[in-house]
């Protein structure tokens, strides 16, 4: 996963991200990217286990604090790295994506962030200037 397609953004006491995509396809791609860029490095996972999640929302928005969490939940809940998400169905109030994720293992994973929880806090997931732009505040 890449970190080109997010940037961080000036938040008190937690950390903001402004996410891209050309589509809003790419954007919930990039989104998981991002979370898990600032969990771990990446290049170093494999992809060893597939699962298929299915999120729910209410409108873009919540949709994409729910996917976050979703995705927070396998690191927190799991220990659970993701490597790649592939998104086979995605519409404003639901997707379904197969993600790949490694087991958290200490002598091979250094942890870069400890995110607690991902926020509504200045929620936005829109177009914007002729593709896909995101915000997002999470809690550390």
């Amino acid at each position: 996963m890449s970190r080109k397609h997010y940037r961080f953004l000036d938040h008190t006491a937690d950390f903001g991200l402004e996410i891209f995509g050309e589509n809003e396809n790419a954007l919930f791609v990039h989104a998981a990217a991002a979370l898990f860029d600032l969990i771990t490095d990446t290049a170093l996972l494999k992809g060893e286990r597939q699962r298929t999640l299915e999120v729910a929302g209410q409108d873009w928005p919540d949709l994409m604090v729910n996917w976050l969490r979703e995705l927070l939940y396998l690191w927190n809940g799991e220990a659970r790295l993701v490597q790649h998400v592939n998104i086979e169905r995605l519409e404003p109030t639901g997707l379904r994506a197969v993600v790949a994720t490694d087991p958290y293992q200490p002598d091979r994973h250094t942890i870069r962030n400890e995110i607690k929880a991902v926020t509504y806090h200045q929620i936005e997931t829109a177009p914007w200037q002729g593709r896909w732009r995101a915000r997002v505040i999470l809690d550390v």
